[in-house]
C-alpha cells in the first residue's frame, strides 16, 4: 500500500531553517509528480510546492518562493523540502504528497496524503 511518511519537522527560530523529507513506499516513486501542502491552526489546507516525477520542474506558491526548495532522490524514494527565512505564518501542519501529475497554477490534485509534520517557528 502507498505509504508517504514525513520526517524532520519541529520547533525554529524565525529567520531560521529545517528540512522535511517525505519517504515513499509502495509505488514507483520516480514516475510520480509529488508535492507538499500545508495546514495552519483555523485554516484550510494549502499548496506550498510540487515537482515533476525527474525532478526537472518545480513550482511554488508565492508565499514561499525564493525562501522554499523542493527536491526528490528517485533512487532513495525520498522527497524533500528546504526551508530558509521561516516566518511565524509557515507555522503549520506539513503533508506530503503523491500526485495524479504535475502543475504550474498551484492547484495540484493529490491522491495520497502523509499524516503530517509540525513546523513550529517561534522565538
Amino acid at each position: 500500500q502507498v505509504q508517504l511518511v514525513e520526517s524532520g519537522g519541529g520547533l525554529a527560530q524565525p529567520g531560521g531553517s529545517l528540512t522535511l523529507s517525505c519517504a515513499a513506499s509502495g509505488f514507483t516513486f520516480s514516475t510520480y509528480a509529488m508535492g507538499w501542502f500545508r495546514q495552519a491552526a483555523g485554516k484550510e489546507r494549502e499548496f506550498v510546492a510540487n515537482i515533476s516525477w525527474d525532478g526537472d520542474r518545480t513550482y511554488y506558491a508565492d508565499s514561499v518562493k525564493g525562501r522554499f526548495t523542493i527536491s526528490r532522490d528517485n533512487t532513495k524514494n525520498t522527497m524533500y523540502l528546504q526551508m530558509n527565512s521561516l516566518k511565524p505564518e509557515d507555522m503549520a501542519l506539513y503533508y506530503c504528497a503523491r500526485l495524479k501529475y504535475y502543475v504550474e497554477d498551484g492547484r495540484p490534485h493529490s491522491d495520497y496524503l502523509g499524516q503530517g509534520i509540525q513546523v513550529t517557528v517561534s522565538s
